[in-house]
Parts: structure tokens; C-alpha cells; sequence
């Protein structure tokens, strides 16, 4: 490569039997000249990720096995330090296994850096993703805090918030959809599209691995703000999740709700997470913060009733005692 200004090294994860989407992914990635390297921890896949990558034929491609899954938070830790301790780059760009960078989404990113002051260690840019209803907003000037970090708020319940926010709904209605900002902060993000200079890392360390699944991109992409950066959206620059996430369809009505009626894994560990990461974050009044507990765990309670799902409610109930005592790390499955 010649006449590169940065390197760029690329970090995702992968598991499962998801070969559709990484080979995708790294097809693209690796048509940047930019991209130095790409790192790959591959998860306990189903399959033999290094023999598929392999054929691929490019040295800049890594594989890092795993013998058994360590979620998303220990397998970013694992390439985020790999990355810190032992790969020469300017930059690295986190994607998941599922994310699809436009043609040109890396070199706008990097035009965006030069552009946008701050220094190497004071801020990170982020690819807008389409399917983000509240990313579009915030991209189009919306305040992010509408979406994120509601003070005393349970599981995104607040008592005071209710006829703000359908006001708001209202609004939205009403008015036009804005232009695309050229750039706007929002607090934390996901691991998929966050460009950060190496540097960022000894500011912020690596993931923590207890969360092993969901919220620990959002604590991990909050220490940036937390440590006054700033993580800008870019939304000129563009990912597309090739394969949709889990309950981006799901239909409401009324008397249910998704925590019950998608009971998995997975609304236990993002359930248990968000509570542990949020009540140390958003909690500013303790009384608020148990109201909205009592009247959103009492709510939900009445719906489990009404559905035959109470079997679902006592599962959820642990997840937010364990969130609430900060009984992390992979879980029993029973307790799923």
C-alpha cells in the first residue's frame, strides 16, 4: 500500500454458524486499502471459521479460537488487547460479524477525523445503522438523552417521562423529517461501527468481560464520555446489518410485552445488564427510581396473568435482582 495516511486494523467477532455474513463482511473490509489487518475471534463456531478465511487468501486476515464462547464482551476484550499490544495501527474499527460497511463508509470516516477537532484520545466516530430508529433521530438533531441515560428510569419506565414522550410521539408525526446532521455526539453506542484510535484504548482498557452478553458495548463506549471524548455519529458513513436483530419486528398490542413473550437468554442477560450499568449511571433520585420499579415490575406482573406467562415473570424477576446486585458473569442456564 502506498500514499496511506492510517492504518487501519479491524476487529469483529463471530459465532455460531454465521459464515453468510462474515464472509461478506470481510470481503468488503478487505477491499479498503486502509484495513492493515483483521482480526477474527472466532467463538466456538460451528464450523472451522480459519479453513473458510483461508480461503480468502489474504495475509492481512487473523484468526483468534476460541474453545468455548466468551459472549461479546470477552471476545472484543480479546481483540481490542490483542490489537493494543501487538498490532501496529493508527486505528481500529470494531465491526460485528454482521455489519456491512458501505463502499466507501472507512474512507469517509477517516476524512470525518481529520475534519473534526479533538485530539486522539478525545474522541471516536461512529457508522450510522439504518435499522436504529433512535441513531436516525439523533442523526437528524434529535437530543440523544430523549433516548439514552433517563434519569431514574426502570427497564426505560419513568413515571414523569409518560406524557413528555407521547408528545413527543405526536410530534414526530406532525413534523417532516429533518436532513442528516454532518456529525452529532451521542453517549454510548455499539461495538458495530466505532472507529477509535489505538490511543482511545489507554484512556478506557478493554470490555468487562462479567457482562459476557448485551449493554457491555454501551458501558464499554460510555467510558469515552464518561472521560470527556465525545463519540460522534457519522451519518454520511453507513452499516448495514445484513442479518436483522433479534425483536426489531416485534408487534406489540395491548397487555404484552416482549420481555415476557420473547423470554430467552438473551432478555436475561440485557435485561440483568442494562439494570446493573443503568442504576449506576441514571439513579439521581432512589425514591423515583423505586417507584418506577414498583409500578413497571406490578404492571408487568398483571400482563404475565393475563397471558399464562408467570413462569416467564419469576424468570425476569431474577434477572433484575441479579442486574440490581450486580450478579454478573455467564450465567446458570437455568435461569433462563
Amino acid at each position: 500500500m502506498t500514499n496511506i495516511k492510517y492504518k487501519v486494523c479491524v476487529l469483529t467477532v463471530t459465532y455460531g454458524n454465521r459464515w453468510a455474513f462474515l464472509g461478506q463482511v470481510l470481503k468488503r473490509v478487505l477491499s479498503f486499502e486502509q484495513v492493515s489487518q483483521v482480526i477474527i475471534v472466532n467463538n466456538a463456531s460451528d464450523y472451522e471459521v480459519i479453513k473458510e478465511v483461508q480461503q480468502l487468501a489474504d495475509n492481512r486476515l487473523q484468526v483468534i479460537d476460541n474453545a468455548e464462547n466468551k459472549g461479546s464482551a470477552g471476545g472484543y476484550k480479546q481483540a481490542i488487547e490483542y490489537a493494543h499490544r501487538f498490532i501496529d495501527t493508527d486505528f481500529i474499527w470494531l465491526l460485528d460479524d454482521d455489519n456491512l460497511p458501505d463502499e466507501n463508509a472507512l474512507k469517509k470516516l477517516l476524512q470525518k477525523w481529520d475534519e473534526i477537532p479533538g485530539g486522539n484520545n478525545e474522541k471516536a466516530l461512529f457508522c450510522l445503522r439504518g435499522d436504529r430508529k433512535p441513531h436516525v433521530k439523533i442523526a437528524q438533531g434529535e437530543n440523544p438523552y430523549r433516548y439514552y441515560l433517563v434519569p431514574d428510569n426502570f427497564l426505560g419506565f419513568s413515571l414523569p417521562r409518560i406524557f413528555y414522550n407521547q408528545f413527543l410521539k405526536l410530534q414526530d408525526k406532525l413534523k417532516k423529517p429533518a436532513a442528516f446532521k454532518d456529525h452529532v455526539p451521542i453517549p454510548y453506542v455499539p461495538y458495530g461501527g466505532l472507529l477509535m484510535q489505538k490511543l482511545m484504548i489507554d484512556k478506557i482498557g478493554y470490555p468487562d468481560e462479567r457482562f459476557f452478553l448485551y449493554v457491555d458495548d454501551s458501558e464499554y463506549t460510555y467510558r469515552i464520555t464518561e472521560s470527556r471524548g465525545t463519540i460522534w455519529l457519522i451519518p454520511e458513513c453507513r452499516v448495514t446489518d445484513v442479518d436483522q436483530s433479534q425483536g426489531i419486528n416485534y408487534q406489540k398490542k395491548l397487555f404484552t410485552s416482549n420481555l415476557l413473550d420473547q423470554w430467552n437468554f438473551r432478555i436475561y442477560y440485557h435485561t440483568r445488564n442494562r439494570l446493573f450499568f443503568y442504576t449506576r449511571v441514571t439513579v439521581k433520585n432512589k425514591l423515583l427510581f423505586k417507584l418506577n420499579k414498583f409500578l413497571f415490575l406490578n404492571g408487568l406482573k398483571l400482563i404475565s396473568i393475563i397471558n399464562a406467562k408467570q413462569k416467564e415473570y419469576k424468570k425476569l424477576l431474577i434477572a433484575v435482582n441479579d442486574g440490581l446486585k450486580g450478579n454478573l458473569g455467564k450465567a446458570d442456564p437455568n435461569k433462563f
